[in-house]
């Protein structure tokens, strides 16, 4: 199973003021960065954008692989300890976004961590950089992002070796992370806080926080560092990963590991709980949200996380020597929305009068631009060079700040001789060229149209240099019927029939995802729920 870290972040510049947040899905083994997202939302208060970043991570993980493990890191207190299950939610603007992030993975697949704002520098560049664009009026674009410049040291030790074994390997995972933790983490200094904006009354229960919290953290540093107790990072109380690797090693430094470990605890706890005091205690006050302040287990519950990573999986028969295959190319296939034609259910292939969408359509289009900037996964789109599709594409690229660019390959089969009539009509006029095109894969419709099987060596074609092109990447293509049943098809392995024994409905989207040793994996098809909202 393979495992991800989600580092996600939000900001309003206001509170409630424009916001925009960020959120970069990684490589839990190797630290690589495999996919960013970000978008400025419009009005909103803190709060609310770190929950639509929180969102965007997890989608964006889940498009990666919707099996993986992931390890969500924050700078905000109030969301991890709101998803954790600690605290109760009950501001309005949260609870939904709350209630939908839940349902992105299993429960027993994501897990969450607090960690200081210098921590989390990609995350929040991300969302800087959405609200510089929306500033602007524009919308931010992968293609100009330097969000991931600077954020993470270089290595000062030699490169670990490569894990061997399926993809996301327990085991290699596990020495990676042993050796991180080895190294061991300076702790980061706590923020100054800006004087409060709210009440008298909120600004005695932000200060009153920060002495209780700040009290917690000296007491627990305190008894860390007199214990020498070796069960006790398993209770939850020491965070002492630096001392187990040092008592593995022999080296004899365990208790100055742990004396360590605990100051370097403290410090995080002040840095979290003044965080939480500044960006959602006091908020949270005015509608009863109760929660733990002053916890020092926060770094146990990292080398908790990176323990749970460490224990082997089952192994799988015939994987024991397979290769890491890297992120896919995931073919986000959407249908354009609906012309004139689509509810008269005419045929409407490249050979006909190429209609314009219809206002429901161009509605349509909008609404699929809307859910994907939400998600914030597409990196490019490409399009038909039909009418229809460059008309939706260029909806939702001008929403995701994209250019689109045309590819032939996409466009819709040639029906000959029944293009703009009903399916009806053409069994009356043509019984057998319809009969024969239903029963064979080449035949041809009336009057010299396109076979399907000359429509799929031409889709296939577009697929092997799409997936070439952004292999890694996630790219949006705006296409026809056809095409997107060909390529599911071809995923599948399935026959020609099968064309016939699916649904497509207009505007809707469907996924594929290519991997490096050529198999694919449908991941989606014919989702409508965007136009349901």
């Amino acid at each position: 199973m393979r495992e991800f870290f989600v580092e996600a972040d939000g900001g309003s510049r206001g509170n409630p003021g424009p916001a925009g947040y960020g959120a970069v899905v990684g490589d839990a083994a190797t630290g690589e960065t495999l996919a960013e997202a970000a978008e400025y939302i419009g009005v909103a208060t803190n709060n609310v954008a770190e929950y639509r970043g929180l969102l965007a991570g997890l989608r964006t993980a889940h498009a990666l692989d919707p099996t993986a493990r992931v390890h969500v890191r924050m700078d905000s207190k109030l969301v991890v300890e709101q998803m954790s299950g600690r605290w109760k939610i009950k501001h309005p603007d949260m609870k939904p976004l709350a209630a939908e992030a839940r349902t992105v993975f299993p429960a027993d697949q994501v897990t969450y961590e607090w960690i200081p704002r210098d921590r989390n520098k990609h995350a929040d560049r991300l969302a800087n950089e959405a609200m510089d664009a929306g500033a602007k009026g524009e919308q931010w674009s992968p293609g100009t992002s330097r969000a991931a410049l600077g954020t993470r040291p270089a290595p000062t030790e030699p490169p670990l070796p490569e894990p061997s074994g399926p993809p996301g390997d327990a085991v290699a995972g596990a020495a990676k992370a042993r050796a991180a933790l080895a190294t061991g983490r300076a702790a980061a200094p706590a923020k100054p806080l800006a004087a409060p904006a709210e009440d008298d009354v909120e600004a005695e229960a932000v200060r009153a926080v920060e002495a209780d919290a700040a009290r917690a953290a000296e007491a627990e540093a305190g008894r860390v560092a007199e214990a020498d107790v070796p069960g006790a990072a398993e209770a939850g109380t020491t965070p002492v990963a630096e001392a187990d690797v040092a008592r593995a090693a022999g080296t004899g430094a365990a208790r100055t590991a742990e004396a360590d470990a605990a100051r370097a605890a403290a410090e995080e706890a002040r840095a979290a709980d003044a965080d939480a005091a500044h960006t959602g205690v006091a908020d949270e006050a005015r509608t009863g949200v109760a929660g733990p302040v002053g916890e020092a287990g926060t770094r146990a519950a990292g080398v908790r996380a990176a323990r749970t990573v460490a224990t082997p999986a089952p192994s799988t028969p015939g994987w024991s020597a397979a290769p890491d295959l890297g992120a896919p190319a995931t073919l986000v296939l959407l249908r354009h929305g609906e012309t004139p034609l689509t509810p008269q259910k005419r045929f409407s292939g490249s050979g006909g009068t190429d209609p314009s969408l219809s206002d429901v359509g161009r509605e349509q289009a909008q609404r699929v631009a809307t859910a994907l900037a939400r998600r914030g996964t597409i990196q490019a789109v490409v399009a038909s060079p039909l009418a229809r599709t460059r008309e939706t594409a260029g909806i939702v690229a001008a929403r995701l700040g994209l250019r689109v660019t045309i590819d032939d390959g996409l466009r819709e089969t040639d029906f000959g001789a029944w293009e703009g009539l009903t399916f009806g009509e053409v069994r009356e006029r043509h019984p057998e060229d319809l009969n024969a095109w239903l029963a064979d894969p080449e035949a041809h419709p009336t009057g010299g149209g396109e076979s399907f099987t000359e429509t799929a060596a031409r889709v296939e074609a577009a697929r092997h240099r799409l997936v070439a092109a952004y292999a890694g990447r996630t790219v949006l293509l705006v296409t026809h019927v056809t095409p997107i049943k060909t390529f599911v098809r071809l995923a599948l392995g399935a026959p020609p029939e099968a064309l016939f024994r699916m649904e497509l409905s207009a505007a809707s989207l469907s996924a594929v995802a290519y991997y490096a040793d050529g198999n694919a994996s449908v991941r989606l098809f014919n989702d409508t729920s965007h136009l349901r909202t």
